[in-house]
């Protein structure tokens, strides 16, 4: 009884919930918002997927749009069609392994970020980022070292709103969470079938106990990031 009411009160808490109320100041005054968010930034293995989405004046986000992360994945794959319709627009930047071990998580978030963005027909006037960093802008340094091999990172004086858990409290940033990983993840599958002993089908490339033995087992592969010092370590 006491988890019926506990399961009722989380959807009702679902169903009022203003996935608009950061979009909805910013469209009202003219701004052309684009909601930001990766997926990937902690596996061990894959590349790095950063979703963006435009959002449509006066359009609703389609029901069950939540943080991806609670979602599973029918859930999230019966969302793509109704979010690529809902949004004005949408894009993905990806950066590969071999990218993430030449210049470093932080300056591949802004890389990726940056893709995102160029990959959209429209120009964003305002972003909206999950988290407490601003992923448009980042040193151009990994390990002390200046990083001059990356492309430029053309949006870092973009005006941007970062937003904690942005991916329950904005639509953009949700939309853009949910279609990041339905492709990263589809990515993940299509790669374990060339490297099946890793498990990636399952865990997608992170660093759960299946993964690590594997890794200890077998070793790395090309698709794992040899920057993060394999399999000792499991954070960058």
């Amino acid at each position: 009884m006491l988890e019926d009411v506990k399961s009722s009160l989380g959807v009702m808490a679902k169903r009022s919930r203003d996935l608009l109320k950061f979009e909805r100041p910013l469209i009202s005054r003219g701004e052309v918002v684009v909601g930001i968010d990766e997926v990937g930034r902690g596996a061990l293995a894959g590349p790095l997927f950063v979703g963006a989405v435009t959002v449509r004046p006066g359009s609703r986000p389609p029901r069950g749009l939540d943080d991806s992360k609670r979602l599973s994945a029918d859930q999230r794959t019966s969302l793509v069609d109704p979010l690529r319709s809902w949004a004005q627009e949408w894009s993905l930047g990806i950066v590969s392994v071999a990218e993430i071990d030449e210049w470093g998580m932080r300056l591949a978030l802004a890389i990726g970020a940056t893709r995102a963005l160029e990959g959209l027909r429209s120009t964003p006037t305002h972003a909206l980022v999950d988290g407490p960093l601003n992923l448009l802008s980042a040193t151009p340094q990994f390990r002390g070292r200046a990083i001059t091999t990356c492309p430029p990172l053309t949006y870092e004086t973009l005006p941007v709103t970062m937003i904690v858990k942005g991916d329950q409290k904005s639509a953009a940033i949700a939309a853009a969470a949910v279609l990041a990983k339905v492709a990263r993840d589809s990515m993940m599958v299509d790669l374990d079938r060339e490297c099946s002993e890793y498990g990636w089908e399952r865990n997608k490339g992170y660093g759960v106990p299946e993964h690590l033995e594997s890794i200890r087992r077998a070793g790395v592969s090309v698709h794992h990031r040899l920057s993060w010092n394999l399999p000792e370590s499991t954070l960058f």
